[in-house]
């Protein structure tokens, strides 16, 4: 299997050599390509890359735009590898543990990471406030992105991965968390994390700065809405709201046309709006999660709706007898309520994606 490995640069003339000899004597039986995506140094850093290019299998990308993701994602399309990998070129990341990422590969994972919040990883002598930004950073991710919860290091800037997973996805170079885009966006069945201690800067100066972080905020939203979260809360909300048509007609038809009492017209008319909200919802919704039989999501929607049922005929009663607000409106009143846990039960559970599995 052909390792294509990617390094974006700006100004990192005095790392290029050592980068390139760890890397070469870390591969030395294995077939590679390093890519050098230059964004136009003007400390000579794609000189030294040409100058070396005839000794090593080196491919120099030069640019004139500048960023780190775009740099990336540019030396993704230019790539003739199998496997595709990301390193910096500031030697934080050891070219040492090339082989035993590519060996997760090998064994079948589709992203190995070299993590620093599994076992055995860590960082040397980072200050407290950038300890705390980074799992701030890795806590934010995990909770926008429910599917990738499994993987303990999302925002690692050194991984591998099988070329295919990207074969026909759009990656979005948006800030620079680039294996966050990655896992986010392509098919990945499942992930290795291998772990390595991230070292300090030895040469040259580190490029983050508060307009990487408020990039990484962007992108986070970016993939928040693109993946399901808050597309598919729209989505929720739009059928809650023909649920609303069904309930309370139905609510107003049992009341005030058949004559039942306002306590016992609710019940069917809730039951109703459910099933015609669970048929939309499959249909539309989630409907790239729909997993067993018809009956079996059915049965498991009235499951998870059963609370949110409770929570909106509590809230119901209690308003029509605490207050003198109409019934209809103390109806609409509790399907608000009960929206927020109707939502979160059917995304975790009813129709729950499969989430990244963790093969190491």
């Amino acid at each position: 299997m052909q390792l294509s490995l990617i390094v974006p640069t700006y100004n990192e003339k005095e790392n290029i050599l050592p980068l390139v000899e760890r890397v070469h004597h870390s591969l030395s039986s294995i077939d590679y390509e390093l890519i050098i995506v230059d964004d136009g140094s003007p400390d000579g850093t794609a000189e030294e890359v040409k100058r070396l290019s005839s000794t090593y299998p080196l491919r120099l990308i030069e640019r004139k735009e500048r960023g780190l993701a775009s740099a990336v994602v540019r030396g993704f399309e230019e790539a003739q590898g199998e496997a595709l990998g990301v390193i910096d070129a500031d030697l934080q990341h050891p070219p040492e543990m090339i082989p035993q990422l590519l060996a997760e590969i090998d064994k079948g994972a589709d992203v190995a990471i070299a993590s620093r919040y599994v076992a055995g990883g860590g960082v040397e002598d980072w200050a407290a406030s950038r300890k705390i930004i980074s799992k701030g950073a890795t806590l934010i991710a995990h909770l926008s992105l429910p599917s990738l919860r499994k993987v303990k290091d999302p925002l690692s800037g050194f991984f591998l991965f099988r070329k295919k997973i990207v074969e026909g996805i759009n990656l979005e170079p948006r800030g620079y968390k680039i294996l966050l885009e990655v896992l986010a966006r392509s098919k990945v069945q499942g992930v290795a994390e291998v772990p390595y201690t991230f070292t300090k800067r030895e040469r040259g100066k580190s490029k983050i700065s508060l307009k990487e972080e408020i990039d990484y905020l962007r992108q986070v939203v970016a993939l928040a809405l693109s993946e399901d979260l808050w597309r598919k809360a729209i989505k929720f909300g739009l059928v809650g709201i023909s649920g609303i048509g069904v309930n309370e007609g139905l609510l107003f038809l049992l009341t005030d046309t058949v004559g039942l009492s306002e306590y016992i017209s609710p019940i069917p008319s809730i039951e109703a709006s459910i099933i015609t909200n669970f048929m939309l919802n499959d249909l539309w919704t989630f409907s790239d999660r729909r997993e067993g039989s018809w009956l079996r999501r059915l049965a498991k929607f009235n499951l998870t709706m059963a609370a949110g049922a409770g929570i909106t005929y509590g809230v119901y009663s209690l308003i029509i007898s605490l207050t003198s607000i109409p019934y209809l409106i103390a109806m609409l009143l509790g399907i608000v309520v009960g929206f927020v846990w109707n939502f979160t039960l059917s995304f975790i559970w009813t129709w729950r994606k499969r989430p990244i599995r963790k093969d190491a």
